[in-house]
């Protein structure tokens, strides 16, 4: 039986796909790179498509696509719809599995990095002064990890989450502090660097995939958008084995507006393939439209005129098959009277047009846009989304920006007024639909969600346009606060603001969102905010709430000094903003030491939250800290009647209960704590000076292990662990764990004058007096330490 081969007609369709004309050599030389096996040095791993807007770009990459699943490969599309590179790993996953393969551990992964964010937005949420908001003091150790501030070793429970590897006994060395909220080092990795714990999973998983097919092939489209936060990620990914090794039969594809900047990717030139795009030539222009039937000449001429050879707008006039030239010849005829001048129903015109104002569209958005009967809303839809400038984005479409632009431009300038009402429609409507978002939810929970986001941020844009400079201060004020939420969502509003300053042509406006772009691009929010609040007015009301954000950005690079004079400064323009309160108290705790000024700052937050049990619980700890006993317990007890789910509470009076020689009370607590949060760190290494003082060193040394299995890097639970060997004459095992303790944090005196007490009992008097004389280098007001260094020279 003769194979089966596809027809001449066959191949035809296959070659002309979806009306794909042109881009002959950048298909061809693609398509040559899979007949190259990769160990070919003329084999490609990478390829750039680039060029202006309109130019076909997206258009290619889909046809690239294809050619890649016709060879057989695995492929994944990626564009700004992902928002961020675990959206990214997750379209890329989520596409993969739909042809096969699988990545189950990838999926359990971002699954719990959506969870553990949405735990560290709402306590972060819950710094708002709301007095019936979430925990204070789960806010606060968020905000602690989230800001970078120092915490001391033993210096609190929160301490319990803390990467230690960053921690240090100096105040200035004290960074990276994170909250008790989280579990485990996994959840706090998986929050505050996604990238370090998902990637190598991703490669894990492509690997296995690799083996099911010839070829990987990831698309990543629109990366003038997705590059910001792509680029680095995927340089590290190919270039670097920072996360592990990608399989050599994987291909990428990046799509953007520019070329690749050869400050990152010149020395990968001889791995990539750069695809610069420009308009159509004239035969790949005509081509494209006689392949819709557009061969009169006069109105080819005219299409070649009005769109100089850009594929988007040849397409979109080839599509509607014009058959009179009509004003050819005319200079002044409008772009989009020439995009919709052969479309005749009037109601079409008018829904394309108005439909160009939102920035984009799914059918709610499309109804409360055209003005036509019911009957007709559907079949409108429909034809609009067929357009070819209209780009499907799921279930949402959206306008091309070279079609939309001139629409824009020609509503504005042909009726102003219009204009306005018609954006202030809109922006009534987003408003409407924000509010029923918010409906039974409180502030610091509707904030976190995206749908509210999305809705504020269209409200907003549709009131820029409309009345740009009474809009301004409300959209400053949104940026100010869209700053809580990470640097991805601050981003989010100052495009806001770009692109509304451009569609409206407000100048004032278009600044404030490249300025802020740019800020955040070069310092992150600390020097976006920096930048607002030295250009904003003195009397805007969001000053305070500001100057308390950017001391946090600042805590967050490890700059604790200047976010205390931004605390300062919040405090004086509003004495009772919370925010500014708790912030500056556990910097000055956590950094300086102060817990005496600490103390007195939470005293006002109290009086300004009596209702709030975190803020009792958070005022007992700092009593604790200051060795105010009774104090610490009348809080701590308080705070536990009013939430006795708040493992926190139960640590911190466990260990003043343990001070105090209440050993039975102290187990009981933090028996309890670790029944609320069996990972609790510093919760079993606490409890371990229980076991000490009841004499059980078996279970002493157990809770410490436990604790150092949890917590690897925790350099006050080596130490501890050091002491309790020492304690039982094994000082060969102690000095090991002393050693850990200082590969952790090398100014730890504590650590220092142990292995001094440890050396000098295995007889080793030199190295002890080294040991002992470090840690009152560190430490001169250090009596033990002086005692066993008078001990070593006795013994010499």
């Amino acid at each position: 039986m003769r194979p089966t081969r596809p027809s001449m007609q066959e191949l035809i369709r296959q070659r002309r796909r979806a009306g794909f004309v042109g881009r002959s050599d950048e298909r061809a030389a693609f398509r040559a790179n899979f007949d190259l096996p990769p160990e070919d040095e003329r084999h490609r791993f990478l390829f750039h498509v680039h060029g202006n807007a309109g130019v076909g770009k997206t258009f290619l990459v889909r046809e690239l696509e294809q050619i890649a699943r016709e060879r057989g490969a695995l492929t994944a599309y990626v564009d700004e719809s992902a928002g961020s590179v675990p959206e990214a790993m997750a379209a890329i996953s989520r596409q993969l599995s739909g042809q096969g393969a699988r990545f189950k551990e990838l999926d359990r992964l971002l699954a719990a990095h959506r969870e553990r964010r949405h735990e560290a937005e709402a306590a972060l949420a819950a710094l708002d002064p709301e007095p019936d908001g979430p925990s204070a003091v789960t806010a606060t150790a968020v905000r602690v990890g989230l800001a970078g501030l120092g915490l001391l070793p033993g210096a609190g429970p929160f301490v319990g989450a803390v990467d230690a590897g960053q921690l240090a006994q100096g105040a200035d060395r004290l960074r990276a502090g994170l909250s008790a909220r989280f579990r485990n080092q996994e959840d706090v990795q998986i929050v505050l660097s996604p990238e370090r714990v998902l990637t190598p999973v991703l490669l894990n998983e492509l690997a296995e995939a690799a083996d099911t097919a010839p070829w990987l092939v990831l698309f990543l489209d629109t990366y003038e958008r997705t590059g910001p936060f792509l680029d680095g990620w995927l340089h590290d990914l190919m270039a670097t084995e920072r996360y592990g090794t990608l399989p050599a039969t994987t291909m990428v594809v990046t799509a953007g507006q520019r070329p690749f900047g050869t400050a990152r990717w010149g020395g990968f030139a001889d791995f990539m393939t750069e695809l610069p795009l420009g308009p159509f030539t004239e035969a790949e222009a005509r081509d494209l439209l006689a392949g819709e039937g557009v061969v009169d000449e006069p109105v080819v001429a005219e299409v070649l005129r009005l769109t100089a050879g850009l594929p988007v707008l040849v397409s979109t006039l080839a599509r509607t098959r014009p058959v009179d030239p009509g004003g050819v010849g005319d200079p002044s005829a409008d772009a989009v009277e020439r995009f919709l001048k052969w479309e005749r129903d009037p109601v079409r015109r008018s829904v394309a047009l108005a439909c160009a104002l939102p920035r984009r569209l799914d059918a709610d958005v499309f109804r409360a846009v055209v003005d036509c009967p019911d009957d007709q809303l559907d079949a409108l839809y429909g034809w609009l989304r067929g357009l070819p400038f209209v780009d499907e984005r799921g279930a949402r479409a959206q306008y091309h920006d070279v079609v939309r632009t001139p629409m824009l431009r020609l509503q504005r300038s042909r009726s102003p007024r219009g204009w306005t009402e018609r954006h202030g429609r809109l922006a009534e409507t987003f408003a409407r639909w924000r509010q029923e978002a918010e409906e039974g939810l409180e502030p610091a929970e509707f904030r976190q969600e995206e749908r509210w986001r999305e809705l504020r941020l269209a409200e907003s844009y549709h009131f820029l346009c409309a009345t740009p400079r009474a809009a301004l201060p409300t959209a400053l004020e949104d940026f100010v606060t869209s700053c809580d939420h990470g640097d991805d969502t601050a981003r989010r509003w100052a495009r806001l603001l770009t692109e509304a300053g451009e569609d409206t042509d407000a100048d004032a406006v278009r600044a404030w969102g490249r300025d802020l772009s740019e800020a955040l691009a070069e310092g992150g929010i600390a020097e976006a905010l920096r930048l607002l609040l030295s250009r904003a007015r003195t009397d805007e009301p969001w000053r305070a709430w500001a100057h308390a954000a950017r001391g946090e950005a600042l805590s967050r690079d490890g700059d604790n000094e200047r976010a205390l004079q931004e605390y300062d400064h919040a405090l004086d323009l509003d004495p009772g903003l919370v925010r500014a309160l708790r912030a500056k108290a556990v910097t000055l705790s956590q950094v300086r030491g102060d817990h005496r000024s600490a103390l007195g700052l939470y005293d006002r937050v109290v009086a300004l939250e009596p209702d709030n049990p975190w803020n009792i619980i958070l005022r007992g700890e700092f009593h604790r800290l200051l060795r105010h006993s009774e104090e610490a317990l009348r809080d701590l007890s308080e705070g536990i009647r009013l939430d006795p789910t708040s493992a926190f509470a139960r640590a911190s009076r466990g260990a003043t209960r343990e001070r105090l020689g209440r050993l039975d009370a102290a187990l009981a607590d933090f028996d309890r704590a670790l029944e609320l949060k069996p990972d609790y760190a510093w919760a079993l290494g606490r409890r371990a000076r229980v076991w000490r003082g009841l004499g059980d060193h078996t279970r002493q040394l157990a809770d410490l292990d436990h604790a150092l299995t949890l917590w690897p890097d925790w350099g006050w639970g080596h130490c501890e662990r050091g002491d309790a060997l020492r304690v039982a004459g094994r000082d060969t095992e102690a000095l090991a764990a002393y050693d850990q303790a200082l590969a952790v944090d090398p100014d730890y005196a504590s650590a220092h004058a142990s292995r001094g007490a440890s050396l000098l009992n295995l007889g080793r008097h030199e190295e002890a007096l080294a040991s002992l004389d470090r840690a009152l280098e560190l430490n001169p007001d250090y009596p033990w330490a002086r005692e066993q260094r008078e001990a070593v020279l006795e013994a010499s």
